[in-house]
């Protein structure tokens, strides 16, 4: 069935988008998985070809196109090159809207330029040791001192935690206060007493930089508190869903990409005299696949859809987000089995797609996690 998500712009976005990964990504980013890190460089090569801050207003040196289709693309073609370093994601769709929407004036004259022009990498401190899903369980604490705030703890698991210059932390604020004791407050590269752990070593995504990170009685100051105090829990519960959806983006093109290559593989390997592709145990799992990718496609179109017309929900974005990186993991395994050996190889795109993508079913909330969403919306 035909795709009726994108338009004309849309497709002139790609272009660019796909040259600048020809050029500036695809080249590198083997050397980018064995440093364990991104060139900060190609971070201002992508604010000058204008990927980063497409919603952020002229104003500040954005886009000022309010369509997340455009974020839609740009994590598409990310995905399709296997460049998994590349935190540009992380930066457009997750940090972005806190900036945008619970800023101060003064807040995003200083904040919004450099974020567009790639000058400042951005990061969210959310999940600590003892704290992943069960945010109310964040121990990370700061108190007034006059008018600034002291912030002490630690996070883990954080994106761009080594190349972040700024970090909204998660953090609680008023004890006594329950889920409205928490606020966001942001962390700037040089504060004293913040310093970063040691780069994580993961399964897959080895070019993302990964990090610990620790506050040790971090003056920030009353400036940099994002959106309302006490209101954190509230503003992340708010802009979930759009993280979820940014998933879903990727574990349908991941999957469809890893698809198209192992269809290609069992039409030209052959086992006993014939393509592989043609024994009928072969001919059914990518009868299945392709039909599960087809119907998660319209599926991920509609919610896009939705999303810009401010009708995307909590409940629509966990069904998309536990549905889609579910069939991407079961997507890549099957591929990864058709492959045999070659499979198993991490110098092939199929096996680096298998361990770069096992994370999708639990970062930005859990499958569990988002099950229990829907389940409650159910009124069960």
């Amino acid at each position: 069935m035909q795709d009726t998500l994108y338009e004309a712009e849309h497709a002139a976005y790609r272009d660019s988008v796909r040259a600048f990964l020809a050029r500036h990504v695809v080249p590198f980013h083997a050397q980018w998985e064995e440093d364990g890190v991104v060139d900060r460089g190609v971070w201002i090569e992508a604010g000058r070809h204008g990927l980063l801050g497409t919603d952020v207003p002229e104003e500040y040196g954005g886009g000022g196109i309010e369509d997340f289709r455009y974020h839609c693309v740009l994590s598409e073609e990310i995905t399709r090159v296997g460049a998994s370093g590349l935190g540009f994601t992380l930066h457009n769709d997750v940090v972005a809207p806190y900036l945008l929407d619970l800023t101060t004036d003064e807040q995003k004259s200083r904040w919004l330029p450099p974020f567009v022009r790639g000058e400042m990498i951005t990061a969210i401190a959310m999940t600590e040791p003892g704290a992943g899903s069960d945010l109310q369980a964040v121990r990370t604490s700061a108190r007034r001192d006059g008018t600034d705030w002291l912030l002490s703890g630690s996070k883990t698991f954080v994106t761009n935690g080594i190349c972040a210059d700024l970090v909204l932390v998660v953090a609680r604020t008023d004890p006594d206060a329950g889920a409205r004791g928490f606020s966001l407050l942001a962390v700037e590269r040089g504060m004293q007493g913040f310093e970063r752990g040691r780069n994580l070593v993961k399964m897959g995504m080895k070019a993302q930089d990964t990090a610990e990170l620790f506050f040790d009685e971090v003056r920030v100051p009353a400036a940099n508190l994002v959106g309302r105090e006490g209101g954190g829990f509230v503003h992340l519960m708010d802009r979930l869903p759009q993280e979820r959806l940014s998933i879903a983006v990727v574990a349908v093109a991941a999957a469809q990409r890893v698809f198209e290559l192992t269809l290609a593989y069992c039409k030209e390997r052959t086992a006993f005299g014939q393509p592989i592709g043609s024994f009928q145990h072969n001919r059914f799992v990518l009868a299945e696949m392709a039909t599960e990718l087809e119907i998660a496609r319209h599926y991920l179109t509609k919610s896009v859809l939705e999303h810009n017309a401010g009708r995307f929900t909590v409940q629509d974005a966990a069904m998309a987000k536990w549905w889609t990186t579910e069939l991407q993991k079961r997507v890549l395994d099957s591929c990864v089995q058709l492959h045999g050996g070659y499979g198993y190889m991490l110098e092939h795109p199929v096996a680096k797609a298998y361990v770069d993508g096992r994370v999708q079913t639990i970062y930005g909330g859990t499958t569990e996690v988002m099950k229990e969403i829907i389940g409650r919306s159910l009124g069960v």
